[in-house]
């Protein structure tokens, strides 16, 4: 029984954690600040629990990696450094 309530409180914190980013994010869009960030953090957090966050992440990132191919007219990805 314990590993069950752990796995609800689990999923209930990361649940509050996400959708609070989430949240904050959304409101960055027409307030100041970086909702490009918070937005993706936000759907990372809750796709600890969710697939469905899972999928919206990948789409975010798939639409992300498009805008920076058109920003930077190139089709391959920098050289990383490091």
């Amino acid at each position: 029984m314990p590993n069950i309530a752990y796995r609800l409180a689990r999923r209930i914190a990361v649940s509050v954690v996400g959708f609070t980013v989430l949240a904050i994010g959304i409101a960055m869009i027409a307030l100041p600040g970086p909702a490009f960030i918070v937005i993706p953090a936000g759907l990372g957090i809750l796709g600890l629990e969710f697939a469905w966050a899972r999928r919206w992440l990948q789409k975010v990132r798939e639409k992300a990696e498009a805008v920076a191919k058109t920003v930077t007219g190139s089709s391959t990805p920098p050289p990383k450094s490091g």
